[in-house]
């Protein structure tokens, strides 16, 4: 029978420095190379059993970043709940003030911003728990730090807040590191700027986190990751144009003005957006997502994409890219083509190796239909 796993129960589902572990006692140089353990970044380790996801990566990171620093752009939307906008091995983006220098790290993207008032000029979300994340059967419990930026080893001692009737009515003290419990019986940090009544990374706040990913990445990934926080009404159009005025005149400004002005929140998907965008650059006019059509049986259809002006709409198959391609649904369109509708069958594979023929389809669809470019 194999040993039993040695996981103490102050690093379960945890993030920490290796270093610290072995300096605490809790640890050896030999536990670390166990099975119970990965290994994410120089002596940053994590429980072997924690999803492998970008959540993970931004907590190692912050573990070898100054105090100051912020998840943000690309991945603090992930942490927002934008499931598609990074993935574990996908690099890190972090944000520090103007002044404050960090070592270069492998797979991480430090930017700078002005320091502006009491947190460096950043707008800093609270860090609210990714939902319907998986962790092991102990996170949670009594030695449960919740996924801090610190993670659980630290220079100073480690009080921990056990989640009681009595407990949780109690004030946070002064100085404690653990505050009552949040969502689903979770500790809370106190004593960081970045952190107020919630676990999670520190990010920079959603209108904000949207404007760093049109300024810093490709505009098209950036339009499906802006898509996805307003279709989790995570932000808002009127949140976006704030945000625009709001930094127009930093660098980057008219670039993430622009990017803003491409999104659309309808989009069901990011393949949609993806879609959507790709046709406005290739000198298409902008679809409508999801517009209402009213077919004969008194029914309103949505399809993906609609050009309502020429009764022209792009239906987008939403089966797994990696499946063989199913027919589509026949009822669904027979019934847009019996409202005056000329709809078109978009799939992955048009996506990836048939776009230039599929942009030639509906250009030709659209003039057909009295478009005149």
């Amino acid at each position: 029978m194999p040993p039993h796993p040695h996981r103490p129960p102050e690093l379960a589902g945890q993030v920490f420095r290796g270093s610290d572990a072995v300096r605490r006692g809790l640890l050896s140089r030999h536990h670390l190379r166990g099975a119970s353990w990965v290994r994410l970044r120089q002596d940053v380790y994590a429980d072997a059993r924690l999803d492998r996801d970008h959540e993970l990566a931004c907590r190692a990171v912050l573990l070898r970043m100054p105090p100051d620093a912020l998840i943000a752009g690309p991945s603090a939307a992930y942490l927002h709940g934008v499931e598609h906008a990074a993935a574990f091995t996908d690099d890190v983006h972090v944000l520090l003030p103007a002044t404050v220098r960090a070592d270069s790290q492998p797979g991480v993207r430090v930017h700078h911003a002005p320091i502006v008032g009491g947190h460096g000029g950043l707008a800093v979300d609270r860090g609210l728990p990714r939902s319907g994340r998986h962790v092991p059967a102990e996170v949670g419990g009594p030695g449960d730090l919740g996924p801090s930026r610190r993670g659980l080893v630290t220079a100073t001692p480690i009080r921990l807040h056990t989640p009681t009737a009595t407990s949780t009515a109690t004030a946070t003290r002064p100085g404690s590191l653990i505050g009552p419990p949040g969502p689903a019986g979770r500790p809370h940090l106190t004593g960081s700027p970045h952190l107020t009544g919630a676990t999670g990374p520190p990010r920079t706040a959603p209108a904000a986190c949207a404007w760093e990913t049109a300024v810093w990445g490709d505009p098209v990934r950036a339009v499906r990751i802006i898509d996805g926080l307003l279709r989790i009404a995570a932000v808002n159009q009127a949140a976006l144009a704030t945000e625009a005025a709001r930094n127009a005149g930093r660098p980057g400004g008219r670039r993430a003005a622009w990017v803003f002005g491409l999104t659309d929140g309808c989009a069901r998907s990011a393949h949609e957006s993806h879609l959507r965008v790709r046709l406005v650059l290739a000198g298409l006019p902008r679809p409508v997502a999801r517009h209402p059509v009213r077919v004969p049986a008194g029914l309103v259809r949505h399809p993906a994409l609609a050009w309502p002006d020429f009764r022209v709409a792009v239906e987008y198959d939403r089966r797994r890219h990696a499946d063989p391609d199913p027919p589509p649904d026949r009822h669904r369109l027979d019934e847009l083509a019996e409202a005056g509708w000329l709809v078109l069958h978009v799939t992955g594979e048009h996506l990836r190796g048939e776009f230039p023929a599929l942009v030639r389809k509906i250009r030709a669809a659209l003039v057909a239909r009295g478009w005149r470019p």
